[in-house]
């Protein structure tokens, strides 16, 4: 009897706190059928199974373990490929990395040229990676840091312009002089005799093919070796074909024509195409140059250098030195080098490159500045409190990349079609070369099947499908970025142009998230509006309830000139009493005052005017007499009454839902303009109201900035945090939105319309392009020269469609 093979794996498993999660994960993976045995660490937090490969697989054990409560964690990595050129290219390294045992998701990005790798640690290397791309005729790229990739491009770049210059050198006289041999009177065409001619075609021609061309018939070799053809293998048969056939009519003109006879030739055929072919890849890396334009001006963002006290002495360090702590001096115009809080001065600081907000942000002690932003006035110091790929600048940056480098769910449609682009183009190519030749005329057959052959594959390359997708997201996620609008995934992206549903919580989204003075009514003429101001704020300034907090802001904002009480006593949720320069005070709520017997009867119709405006109302009493009538409410924001009606223009339905009173949230949704909102809403329920929405057919965005929206922002087919919220809001969203206000919201989903209208217009005309190219190719109606100038310009022409998201100014 054989003996069935043992395979041991071993599976990260996270979640894990003690011996009875050991337990209850060793319980559930040896219950598998074809596991032998299972050793679980929790140390390691991993567990090392013994398996029987031909039963069981590391899907079934991710299964139980999950089943069993814990998480089996991946990592994610983003790399770069060398040698893609095409949308069949895109397929065929995703098809050859996701079959590699370890890996669960690999997508690729042709305008990045990098792929995004979703494995398991510890059962997938590098070097595992690289041997997987090798395979598939493909390489990894070694520089891996963004600045430097940028420097071998432009050294790629150079290159390519070079071979270009000279391959169009040698091209124009090919072309010049064979056309020139139908004119008997073209200049020094009778120098040479039309088969010396030949020669020096031939001669030329080589270098443009072999030379100039390589890069194609690289590609060509690698993809046949596995069993497979891309782009290049179009173009390097179709130029063989022409430079075979017009060599072999050089050396062997028996072989095509009567003794006696030069049969013509198509070396400028072969030429040309390679030429035009190579101009179009020089435009398209230029092009694809600008589409990275936004990480590039981020990158740039960042100062070199850091100003930081060390020892008692002021020293310039490079900004890889800086530490957390560290005190960091900026100076009027520089740069702020990394984020921090300021602990002395005072000054003016342009967050424009972050946040997109134009006007300058005044900042002061305790208060929060970016890096990468600059410092327009004052001087200050500050404590540096996130350094590296902490810092906001880096995180951004970040997300830009992940987001460039992610895959559209309508991408993978068109990578579907590209996976079978070629073979089929190829077939087509036959079947015409073969109509053509034994249906063409008898005289001319094999030459007329030939260029028929040619052309067909010649302008059926798949280089604008593929660039079609990938380079509007490069685009417009960059343009959403230079807005403050910094978006998660492609996949956000396309979501959000389907939203006809937006749900915005209304405290810090709608509104400013704390309360202020809106109303100071004086009731009695005993005393100034100043003095009553004054005196109330001073008793205000001992208490910590945020409606104090608010009054005494008021104060100051006015010139309030703050005193001591002499005594003072807080009633908690009530309000306060205590004595000011000899005055009585009691500053709360009207149950409060009644309670001390103050008579209310002349200010309840100012207080019930307020309450109907959804404000909170406080008295301010002096010795005794009500002496101001406070109105207090978290007001809206500047912009959201016209960010609200700019996406009820849109089309969209805007819902407003809050945990507040059923009047306070009538008040603020009047002032907005929102008809639909949902008032007392728990937090607990903010997601269950989202999924409702959901169940009614809605495609629901949901806008918060609270850790209580965190669930919503996350049950919502798309999730947008307001930037000025909390950690945990932002990463539960799809998209956020550095600057405070809700014009990003319009913005968004502005940008996110434009972007795949363009992407619309490219996949448009890349199936246009080839599906009215072939036919005409097939038919004998397109010269495979102009086939080679079409299929050039259409790469170049998607990514110039692309680039006009730059200029694009949401309304």
């Amino acid at each position: 009897m054989v003996e069935e093979k043992v395979s041991k794996i071993t599976i990260p498993v996270s979640g894990m706190t003690c011996a009875s999660c050991v337990k209850r994960v060793q319980d559930a993976v040896e219950k598998l059928d074809g596991v032998k045995s299972a050793s679980v660490n929790l140390a390691t937090e991993s567990a090392a199974v013994d398996l029987y490969p031909e039963k069981v697989g590391f899907d079934a054990i991710e299964r139980a373990i999950r089943e069993a409560g814990y998480e089996v964690p991946f990592e994610e990595s983003t790399i770069g490929i060398e040698g893609m050129t095409c949308a069949s290219c895109v397929a065929r390294v995703e098809k050859t990395l996701n079959s590699v045992e370890g890996i669960t998701d690999a997508s690729i990005n042709l305008a990045t040229e990098n792929a995004v790798i979703r494995y398991r640690p510890g059962e997938v290397t590098e070097e595992t990676i690289r041997k997987a791309v090798e395979e598939a005729g493909y390489s990894l790229s070694d520089v891996q840091n963004t600045t430097d990739r940028d420097e071998q491009r432009n050294k790629d770049y150079a290159a390519l312009k070079f071979k270009l210059i000279l391959s169009a050198l040698l091209t124009v006289p090919i072309t010049v002089f064979e056309m020139g041999l139908m004119w008997d009177n073209f200049p020094l065409i009778h120098s040479l005799s039309h088969q010396t001619w030949n020669y020096v075609f031939f001669v030329l021609t080589t270098p443009v093919l072999f030379w100039a061309g390589s890069r194609f018939f690289a590609g060509f070799w690698a993809a046949t070796k596995q069993f497979t053809a891309d782009m290049n293998s179009l173009v390097a048969i179709g130029t063989s074909a022409a430079y075979f056939y017009s060599a072999t009519a050089t050396f062997f003109p028996a072989v095509f024509a009567a003794a006696g006879e030069t049969p013509h030739v198509y070396y400028d055929t072969a030429a040309v195409i390679i030429t035009l072919i190579l101009l179009g890849r020089l435009l398209e890396a230029r092009a694809k140059g600008r589409t990275s334009e936004a990480i590039k001006k981020l990158m740039g963002l960042q100062p070199k250098t850091a100003r930081v006290i060390r020892n008692g002495n002021e020293e310039d360090i490079p900004i890889a030195r800086v530490q957390k702590g560290d005190s960091v001096i900026v100076k009027p115009g520089e740069k702020i080098p990394v984020d921090g809080i300021i602990e002395a001065g005072y000054s003016s600081v342009d967050e424009s490159m972050i946040t997109g907000e134009s006007i300058p942000v005044e900042k002061s002690t305790g208060e929060n500045v970016i890096g990468g932003t600059i410092n327009k006035s004052g001087s200050f110091t500050y404590k540096a409190t996130k350094v590296g790929k902490d810092s906001v600048l880096s995180q951004i940056i970040k997300l830009v990349q992940d987001a460039q480098a992610s895959k559209a769910p309508v991408q993978k449609l068109v990578d579907k079609v590209a996976s079978v682009f070629v073979p089929i183009v190829i077939l087509i190519a036959i079947a015409s070369f073969a109509g053509w030749y034994f249906a063409g005329a008898e005289d001319a057959r094999l030459t007329v099947a030939l260029l028929n052959f040619v052309a067909v594959l010649i302008i059926a390359c798949p280089c604008a499908l593929g660039l079609a997708t990938p380079t509007a997201i490069m685009v417009g996620t960059g343009k959403g970025a230079e807005m403050g609008i910094l978006i998660k995934n492609s996949e956000a992206l396309e979501k959000a142009r389907a939203i006809h549903t937006v749900i915005f919580d209304k405290t810090g989204t709608i509104t400013i998230g704390k309360p202020v003075v809106t109303d100071f009514q004086v009731t009695n003429n005993t005393h100034t509006k100043d003095d009553i101001l004054r005196l109330t704020a001073s008793i205000e300034n001992k208490s910590e309830h945020p409606l104090a907090d608010a009054v005494v802001r008021f104060a100051k904002e006015n010139n309030g000139e703050l005193k001591n009480p002499e005594t003072f006593e807080s009633h908690t949720g009530l309000g306060v009493t205590g004595t000011v320069a000899g005055r009585q005070m009691v500053v709360g709520s009207p149950a409060f005052h009644s309670s001390h017997s103050v008579d209310l009867s002349y200010v309840e119709d100012i207080s019930s005017r307020l309450q109907a405006e959804g404000k909170t109302v406080i008295y301010s009493a002096v010795d005794g007499k009500i002496s101001a009538v406070i109105g207090i409410a978290d007001v809206i924001k500047d912009n959201s009454k016209h960010a609200v009606h700019q996406l009820q223009e849109m089309g969209l339905k805007v819902i407003m839902i809050t945990g507040d009173n059923r009047r306070t949230a009538r008040a603020i949704a009047q002032q907005v303009g929102i008809d639909d909102y949902q008032a007392e809403v728990m937090p607990d329920q903010k997601a269950s109201l989202v999924r409702s929405y959901q169940k009614s057919g809605r495609t629901v965005a949901m806008v918060g900035d609270g850790i209580n929206d965190a669930p919503a922002l996350a049950q919502a087919d798309l999730g947008i945090a307001i930037g000025s919220g909390t950690d945990i809001a932002m990463e539960a969203s799809d998209i956020t939105l550095m600057k405070g206000d809700l014009q990003g919201v319009v913005n968004a989903i502005a940008i996110s319309r434009r972007t795949f209208k363009t992407i619309k217009q490219n996949l448009f005309w890349a199936f246009i392009y080839n599906t009215t190219g072939i036919p005409l190719a097939a038919f004998g109606l397109l010269n495979p020269m102009f086939a080679a100038f079409a299929m050039a310009m259409s790469s170049v022409s998607v990514l110039s469609n692309s680039l006009r998201l730059k200029k694009y100014k949401p309304q």
